[in-house]
């Protein structure tokens, strides 16, 4: 499999950086964007005139993981994206009612989400096949917001993503035995009260807990010193596993 991070900002995004996209594939298969955050469709169009994508899986509706969205629906429906197959669009449970909601809100119309992209909501817990690979979303703590973290497999090789995720013994069970686990690291001090990212010694405890190969620390603001020991997600970062 591989791995190449389009996109790792946190919600602020740092200084000429696009916010959260990782591209997954892998030999036989197609190419499964996780995430969708402001930036990455213009750092996805560096490579191809319009992104070479067959699928999109969302962890949360947070701005700076779905926002992109919006500019590839206009992409499509007006611009160099109106490619002859639709991507496949994988969205939490009552996706599709919440996309029409942000549609209106937005400006534009209920349905146009549904024009460009084959939109599919997973349910927690249970593995769905997607362009070749199997997907399994897991529900994590973000807020009150709900929200969920993937595990990829192509069935030889796996990762997990935790996509936004307060402390919780489900990133360790999400990332159980994986080739290699993607892991938010906002946080330099514990939230107060309610939890929503994690400090990196608490990103490491999961790690160390699920038994993965391989740690790569994301979602990291630049203004936040991390230990070298620890490897920090990048733009344009490619791993093989």
């Amino acid at each position: 499999m591989k791995l190449t991070v389009v996109g790792c900002s946190p919600a602020w995004p740092n200084p000429g950086e696009a916010q959260s996209g990782y591209v997954v594939e892998s030999e036989g298969t197609g190419r499964l964007l996780l995430d969708c955050g402001p930036g990455v469709l213009g750092r996805l169009r560096l490579a191809h005139e319009w992104p070479d994508i067959d699928a999109i899986a969302i962890t949360h509706f947070h701005l700076d993981h779905w926002g992109d969205l919006v500019p590839w629906v206009w992409g499509t429906l007006a611009g160099p994206g109106r490619v002859p197959e639709r991507p496949e669009l994988i969205a939490p449970p009552g996706g599709r009612e919440k996309l029409s909601d942000l549609a209106v809100r937005l400006g534009g119309f209920d349905d146009m989400f549904e024009r460009v992209f084959r939109v599919r909501e997973f349910t927690e817990g249970e593995s769905l096949e997607v362009v070749g690979l199997e997907l399994l979303p897991l529900r994590v703590p973000h807020y009150r917001l709900e929200s969920y973290g993937f595990r990829v497999s192509n069935g030889d090789r796996s990762l997990a993503y935790s996509g936004d995720s307060g402390p919780s013994d489900a990133l360790a069970e999400l990332a159980r035995d994986v080739d290699l686990f993607v892991c938010e690291a906002t946080l330099d001090d514990e939230e107060p009260d309610l939890r929503g990212h994690l400090t990196v010694p608490e990103a490491e405890e999961a790690f160390e807990a699920s038994g993965a190969k391989r740690l790569l620390l994301t979602h990291r603001p630049n203004e936040r010193a991390t230990d070298p020991r620890f490897e920090l997600a990048s733009e344009g970062l490619e791993i093989a596993f």
